[in-house]
């Protein structure tokens, strides 16, 4: 079962994996209030979950698919989405997703990775450029978007309520957590992961 609020990236969905015998249904759908119930009525193997649902929902993928895996440990949910980032991909096997897919991935690559998960296996495709990294903590990220914001280090640590020192420590760990030597770079590796959004 595809999860998507595009309907017309559904439908492409759905007529190339018609060809397809290992595929028995497909399904999709834009209830994402009533998933377990489809789910189990319809005795899904497998959901295709985006990311992005804001027409949808007011919770991305992420957060919905966490939602089922806690009510249905056994559910077995892939990420099918253009936010191919690492921070997402880094959540998703967090809260126990079985995959993690691009959406310009082919039909066969598709099948060949449904199987996988079908199987018990997962299927995490990553790129040889891809960066794995400790997660940052929040207030890791909150220092990192003061300083994309161009804020001086001062103001900065006023407004967190602790000193210049203390602002220079969260700084020396992102650093060694990002494996960069300066704010610029930790500023441009952390948007390139989506742990932060650039500012316009």
């Amino acid at each position: 079962m595809l999860v998507d609020d595009h309907m017309l990236f559904a439908k492409s969905l759905s007529i190339a994996l018609e060809e397809y015998e290992e595929i028995e249904q497909f399904y999709s759908t834009q209830d994402v209030h009533n998933l377990s119930e489809i789910i189990i009525n319809k005795k899904i193997d497998i959901v295709l979950m985006d990311i992005n649902l804001r027409d949808l929902s007011e919770y991305d993928g992420l957060e919905i698919a966490y939602n089922l895996l806690e009510t249905n440990p056994t559910i077995k949910i892939i990420m099918l989405t253009g936010y191919d980032l690492p921070v997402y991909k880094y959540e998703a096997k967090k809260i126990g997703i079985c995959g993690f897919l691009n959406k310009n991935i082919s039909p066969d690559d598709l099948i060949d990775s449904l199987l996988k998960v079908y199987q018990g296996r997962t299927c995490f495709p990553s790129e040889n450029n891809e960066l794995i990294i400790e997660d940052l903590t929040s207030m890791e990220k909150k220092i990192l978007q003061l300083v994309c914001s161009g804020k001086k280090r001062k103001v900065i640590a006023d407004e967190l309520y602790i000193s210049e020192r203390t602002l220079s420590n969260h700084l020396q760990h992102i650093y060694d957590k990002l494996d960069v030597s300066s704010s610029v770079e930790a500023i441009t590796k952390t948007i390139q992961m989506g742990y932060i959004s650039p500012v316009y």
